[in-house]
């Protein structure tokens, strides 16, 4: 399991729009499975999950994007899971950074 978190500026339906975009475009495997949306006191909330084939692990793997506005002000969480292999301990979680590194880079380039 891999995480990242950050605060950002701008635009939450341009925001999410492009994050969308970007974990779809980043990986021709990649699929959007499902979302939650939840809005109160001008306070908005959206998680997604998304999933891609992991070519190290040989697997597909998860990541669910949490992203909170408020106003201007955003919050973004992104957390992978499922490109580990071994049945006790976790090993081999390449997928997971690899899958995570398109969000971080996202963020760079928002």
């Amino acid at each position: 399991m891999a995480k990242f978190e950050c605060t950002l500026q701008g635009d939450y339906d341009q925001a999410l729009r492009y994050f969308h975009d970007g974990i779809l475009d980043g990986s021709m495997s990649a699929s959007f499975e499902e979302e939650s949306y939840f809005q109160s006191a001008g306070v908005r909330l959206t998680v997604r999950v998304y999933e891609r084939y992991s070519m190290t692990g040989g697997n597909r793997l998860s990541m669910t994007l949490t992203l909170m506005g408020d106003g201007e002000k955003l919050y973004l969480s992104g957390i992978t899971a499922g490109g580990s292999q071994g049945m006790i301990f976790k090993f081999n979680t390449f997928g997971e950074e690899a899958f995570l590194d398109t969000l971080r880079q996202l963020v760079q380039r928002w």
